[in-house]
């Protein structure tokens, strides 16, 4: 079944994230802004840190939307308007307080790391990573 099988059925699609000698799935889940990112993979790009956060700039234009969070879980694939920006949550962020974890500003919840989102600490240090669906 292809991507757009998946997300017209409504059901998340799985991607693998490789940053470095990590490899971890996630799965995107069936908002407006995942459905836009599915729809331009596999996407290789330079990425960043800020805290304990990945981002990186994707070919995707979305707003807001109703996953929209300004507060978000360790574990969390975000998109972030502003910056265009596709974001991998596993920690605290400059902005955090203790048990928050606080993006920039508000991100639309794209879906979820499937087991130990901790792992991408291990790989901080890279400056490129690779997303793709399985």
């Amino acid at each position: 079944m292809g991507v757009d099988s998946l997300l017209l059925l409504g059901v998340n699609m799985k991607i693998r994230i490789d940053i470095g000698a990590l490899s971890v799935e996630a799965e995107l889940n069936d908002s407006p802004a995942a459905r836009k990112v599915a729809e331009v993979l596999p996407i290789r790009a330079q990425c960043s840190t800020w805290g304990e956060e990945i981002y990186f700039t994707i070919p995707v234009d979305a707003e807001l939307d109703d996953t929209a969070r300004e507060e978000v879980e360790i574990g969390d694939l975000g998109y972030w308007p502003t910056g265009k920006a596709f974001c991998i949550f596993f920690g605290q962020t400059p902005m955090s307080s203790p048990g928050k974890i606080i993006p920039a500003s508000a991100v639309n919840i794209i879906g979820r790391v499937i087991g130990d989102a901790m792992r991408f600490k291990e790989v901080m240090s890279e400056s490129v990573v690779s997303l793709e669906a399985v």
